[in-house]
């Protein structure tokens, strides 16, 4: 096993309870840094939503991850954590939480199962590929070691957070041997935006509440929040994989913000239609309309100038257009677009170039949203990478019990 995060680490518990003898290997001085860090806002690991709803949030890759959600559903998720002793709560939001709200006491009690059931997890081991006869090669403390084993389960995962372990070197290395990777790029990321000074200044951490966001054809409601060089939040990283295709594509993008997602055009052009008398702008809208005073200067960002005539001013609430100039980078994006490419794979998920070799978790080509869809595939993936193992060295047992008996 090559990586100690939430797929790795279910991999390995799956296969110890099977009877294998495994040793998960980790380039960090300690287990699940991502998975730690994801939990200090509170460990939100899968969704409780309507199963087949559930399946189609990975869009393009829906079809190739449909089976092994399948196979181990968030109900079965939620059950594995409840035998670790950490049972498991829905939020007003339909997320699944730990009843403790963290992630290290599921940690704890999983890596204690991990060593009862005598699995070896050895740190400061760093994944450097594969010798030519197939030997797995990482180096350590004490130089480079050569490890052959009966099957490996490669769980490295993106290259979000590199500081936390997963950096995506392992691309290189995969394509180096003829397997297609997607490049990996930031995913459920903020984006930047080129504020005026001003705007900053005043509005830096501020957060927009009850808005809607659009992009082409995608539409996400809930709250965002102003950064000092974009804007952060749930609908915000939603769009960012999009955004940062268009970017790349056209070298900024637009998306429209719909500041009274409540209101149709008509209704708040009614509201908007009386007399502004000699109020300014701002007290009008924010009498007539109920904007906010930082609705009002976000308003001012896109049109200096608000439209006189009431529909057009309604129009503009409803589909304000920020320039989008970038994405947030890998070092500060939730999660990692690309990966292995699906083709790469058999049904196990064992590559095809290189049997015996299973990849599980952020490591493969999908793209989740946020809402524990992330962790969801991760575990998911980690399962079924454990069951084609150990299909594998049943097999591989079995021959060598065939060979021993006709040498008998």
């Amino acid at each position: 096993m090559i990586g100690a995060g939430p797929a790795g680490l279910i991999a390995a518990d799956r296969l110890a309870r099977l009877g294998a003898k495994v040793t998960v290997y980790e380039h960090k001085p300690s287990p699940a840094r991502k998975l730690l860090m994801a939990g200090r806002g509170g460990l939100n690991i899968t969704h409780s939503e309507n199963l087949d709803k559930f399946i189609a949030r990975y869009g393009a890759a829906t079809a190739r991850l449909e089976p092994y959600l399948r196979d181990f559903p968030p109900e079965a998720l939620r059950a594995f954590c409840a035998e670790l002793g950490e049972d498991t709560f829905v939020g007003s939001s339909g997320r699944v939480f730990p009843k403790s709200f963290k992630a290290s006491p599921l940690l704890r009690a999983l890596l204690a199962r991990l060593a009862a059931n005598g699995v070896t997890i050895a740190t400061r081991h760093r994944f450097e590929g594969f010798a030519d006869d197939g030997a797995l090669r990482l180096t350590g403390a004490g130089g480079e070691t050569l490890i052959r084993a009966g099957a490996v389960v490669l769980a490295l995962g993106g290259a979000s957070w590199p500081r936390l372990g997963s950096d995506g070197a392992w691309s290189g290395v995969l394509s180096a041997s003829g397997v297609a990777v997607t490049p990996l790029a930031p995913a459920n990321c903020g984006v930047a935006i080129d504020w005026p000074e001003s705007f900053r200044a005043s509005f830096e951490g501020a957060p927009l509440k009850t808005i809607a966001l659009r992009h082409g054809d995608a539409r996400i409601a809930g709250d965002i929040v102003v950064t000092r060089g974009g804007l952060e939040g749930g609908p915000v990283y939603a769009l960012s994989s999009a955004l940062r295709r268009a970017v790349e594509r056209d070298g900024a993008a637009t998306m429209q913000v719909d500041l009274r997602p409540s209101l149709s055009i008509e209704a708040l052009a009614a509201k908007l239609a009386r007399s502004r008398g000699k109020q300014s702008v701002a007290n009008f809208l924010r009498k007539a309309a109920g904007l906010a005073k930082l609705e009002v200067a976000l308003l001012r960002v896109a049109a200096p100038t608000p439209p006189e005539d009431a529909h057009a001013l309604a129009a503009l609430v409803k589909n304000l257009p920020l320039t989008i100039i970038a994405t947030a980078g890998l070092e500060r994006a939730i999660s990692t677009s690309g990966g292995v490419a699906f083709d790469e794979l058999d049904e196990d998920l064992m590559l095809k170039r290189l049997p015996g070799v299973y990849v599980a978790g952020e490591m493969l080509d999908f793209d989740a949203p946020t809402g524990g869809y992330l962790l969801q595939a991760a575990f998911s993936t980690g399962m079924a990478a454990a069951r084609g193992v150990a299909r594998r060295l049943a097999v591989e047992e079995g021959e060598r019990s065939s060979e021993r008996s006709s040498r008998t």
